[in-house]
C-alpha cells in the first residue's frame, strides 16, 4: 500500500524564521511560503534528497497547527505523509483493519494538488499519519 515516504511535517511558530534557519543554517532548498486556506495554515518545503520538510504555520486561530503549537509552543513533529497509488482502496483497506480516518473520510486536495487523507494517531503509535495519492 505504501510507496515512499512523501515528507514529515514540523509544526513552526514562525515560519520566516524556520525557512532561513533551515537554508542558512543547513545550506537546504526551501520553496516560498504558501498559504493553504482551506487547511488553515502557511506552508513551505525543504527539500531533502528525494523527500520533503514541510514547515507549517497556523494561517487562522481554528488551525489544527494553532492548536498544537498551543501545546508545544516551540513546535515540533506534527505528522508524516506516506505515498499511495489509490487513495480510496487505501482508506477501505484501512477501516476495514480498524484504523480511523479523520474527518468525514472524503479525500481533501493537498498542498501538492493531490488528495489526501489524514489517519488518527491513536491509531499508529500516537503518531498523526497523512496519505497521499500519487500515480
Amino acid at each position: 500500500m505504501l510507496t515512499r515516504v512523501n515528507h514529515i511535517a514540523l509544526a513552526v511558530p514562525h515560519l520566516a524564521t524556520a525557512i532561513a534557519r533551515y537554508r542558512d543554517s543547513l545550506g537546504a532548498k526551501v520553496s516560498a511560503a504558501q498559504p493553504l486556506p482551506e487547511h488553515g495554515v502557511t506552508v513551505a518545503f525543504v527539500t531533502v534528497g528525494d523527500t520533503k520538510i514541510e514547515l507549517l504555520e497556523p494561517l487562522l486561530e481554528a488551525s489544527p497547527i494553532a492548536s498544537f503549537l498551543a501545546r508545544s509552543p516551540d513546535g515540533g513533529m506534527h505528522h508524516i505523509c506516506y505515498e499511495v497509488t489509490d487513495i480510496i482502496a487505501a482508506r477501505d483497506q484501512l477501516t476495514a483493519a480498524g484504523a480511523r480516518v479523520i474527518g468525514n473520510g472524503t479525500p481533501r486536495i493537498g498542498a501538492h494538488g493531490n488528495s489526501v487523507m489524514f489517519l488518527h494517531p491513536k491509531d499508529f503509535f500516537g503518531t498523526l499519519i497523512e496519505l497521499e495519492e500519487v500515480n
